[in-house]
C-alpha cells in the first residue's frame, strides 16, 4: 500500500470528523489525522487524485504533500 500525506485546512474536531466521514465512505483506506499540523496520512491503493478529490468533498482546502516513506 502507498502511504500518502495530504494537507487539509482543518481547524477543529468537526473538520477532522468530516475528513473521517468522506474517507470511510470511499473505503479501502486506513489513515491518521494530525489535527494540530493539519495533515492527513493515508494508506491506500487509490490514486492520489481520487484521494485528493475525496478530501476536497469536506469543503476544506486540501493539497497533496507527497509520498511518505514507510519507516
Amino acid at each position: 500500500l502507498q502511504k500518502h500525506e495530504f494537507f487539509v485546512d482543518m481547524t477543529c474536531e468537526g473538520c477532522s470528523n468530516a475528513v473521517t466521514r468522506v474517507l470511510h465512505r470511499l473505503g479501502g483506506v486506513s489513515f491518521d489525522i494530525d489535527l494540530p499540523n493539519k495533515k492527513v496520512c493515508i494508506d491506500s491503493e487509490h490514486n492520489v487524485d481520487t484521494l485528493l478529490e475525496t478530501l476536497k468533498k469536506t469543503g476544506k482546502n486540501a493539497s497533496y504533500l507527497g509520498e511518505k516513506s514507510a519507516q
